[in-house]
């Protein structure tokens, strides 16, 4: 099984904290599109005729694509790639362009899963991030979809940020709860130099991140999300009736998949591959029937340390049987003392040979990660 995930670089503006590749002109959209069709085209062997089980629409904002090009770049995927009947194509999409009369173009496309970026119900919440919609959008937005029929609905909320009380973030994980979607994705805001944040932060115009709140605040979505029937079987994911995002699933478990358009990351299980994250230099390379992209050959100790970080992070954990099976003998040795002390110290723990997580390590899990890492 592999996937696919599509860069759409164009977004209607910046949000404040956002350091993912996208601009926000539009004006070399069509060729952008152009671009990604002969790219996959291009790619159409790098998995060596693995079957696809999902495709992502990612960036950016894929929403901003029109069904006619959503449509191009699906049937190319199916021309190029063989695909599972039950395969999943996500499309990432803000609330304000979800209107009545796209989501019923949608319809005609093969997309059967919206990821629908919220992030709060909250208008000066909104305001404060920069984002394009606003709160009577984000709820809708959900609403028009779920009524149009689309019933695979994933939203995303950020927490841990200066405006968000206790009890705003409660209400907003209780109104998700409300609409019934069947996944949630969560994450914490985090601070990147290159953002207006940032800059904000760095200026003293924007106070600091609070790392105790976004600890607090992680707490209350594990308690209130299980109180609400939800799942979490990812850091950041929570699912009812185990509807788990069959793509990003993937990507905990190793699986194998292409990254197309500016800044997109590939891997085969060999290598890693990424796409220059300029626009330009995207589309002059593709012109030429190139792909701008470096390469990486992992080393046994990368994919040892890329399993530890990526399964860690899962319901699933880290199973022990299989690092024995696949890797060197030497490597269990030494991940075998943090990994102990970490046991004892109650932040992880065994279940039938598989290493998880508890509460309490999963607000430390990137420390854990990396202490259980190989180095050399």
């Amino acid at each position: 099984m592999a996937g696919i995930y599509i860069h759409i670089p164009f977004c209607k503006q910046a949000c404040h904290y956002c350091d993912f590749h996208f601009s926000t002109s539009m004006r070399h959209k069509d060729d952008m599109v152009s671009a990604i069709l002969q790219e996959i085209e291009l790619r159409k062997n790098y998995l060596e005729n693995t079957p696809i089980k999902s495709i992502y629409f990612g960036g950016g904002t894929p929403s901003l694509l029109s069904s006619q090009e959503i449509n191009r770049i699906i049937d190319m995927i199916y021309h190029t790639q063989q695909v599972e009947n039950t395969i999943e194509i996500t499309l990432e999409a803000n609330p304000d362009d979800l209107t009545a009369e796209k989501v019923k173009d949608l319809r005609g496309t093969p997309v059967n899963r919206f990821s629908i970026g919220v992030q709060s119900f909250y208008e000066e919440d909104l305001r404060w991030m920069n984002r394009a919609h606003n709160a009577q959008e984000a709820e809708s937005s959900i609403k028009r979809a779920q009524d149009a029929g689309f019933t695979n609905i994933t939203c995303d909320l950020i927490y841990g940020y200066p405006l968000l009380s206790d009890t705003k973030w409660i209400n907003n994980i209780d109104r998700m709860a409300e609409f019934e979607v069947p996944h949630l994705s969560a994450y914490s805001m985090t601070v990147e130099p290159q953002t207006a944040l940032g800059a904000f932060i760095r200026k003293g115009t924007q106070q600091p991140m609070n790392e105790g709140q976004s600890a607090d605040q992680f707490i209350l979505l594990m308690q209130k999300m299980g109180e609400n029937g939800y799942e979490q079987y990812e850091i950041s994911n929570f699912a009812r009736n185990q509807q788990y995002s069959k793509h990003n699933t993937s990507y905990w478990q190793g699986v194998p998949y292409i990254g197309i358009g500016p800044s997109a990351h590939s891997f085969n299980g060999r290598e890693r591959q990424w796409n220059v994250a300029n626009n330009m230099k995207y589309l002059q390379a593709l012109a030429d029937k190139q792909i701008p992209a470096e390469k990486e050959i992992l080393r046994e100790s990368d994919k040892f340390n890329e399993y530890i970080m990526t399964s860690l992070r899962t319901k699933w954990g880290v199973d022990y049987a299989y690092l024995e099976k696949t890797f060197d003998s030497d490597f269990l040795l030494e991940m075998r003392k943090p990994l102990d002390m970490y046991i004892d110290k109650g932040k992880i723990e065994n279940k039938e040979g598989h290493y998880v997580l508890t509460e309490q390590g999963k607000l430390i899990a990137d420390q854990i990660a990396s202490d259980l890492f190989i180095t050399f």
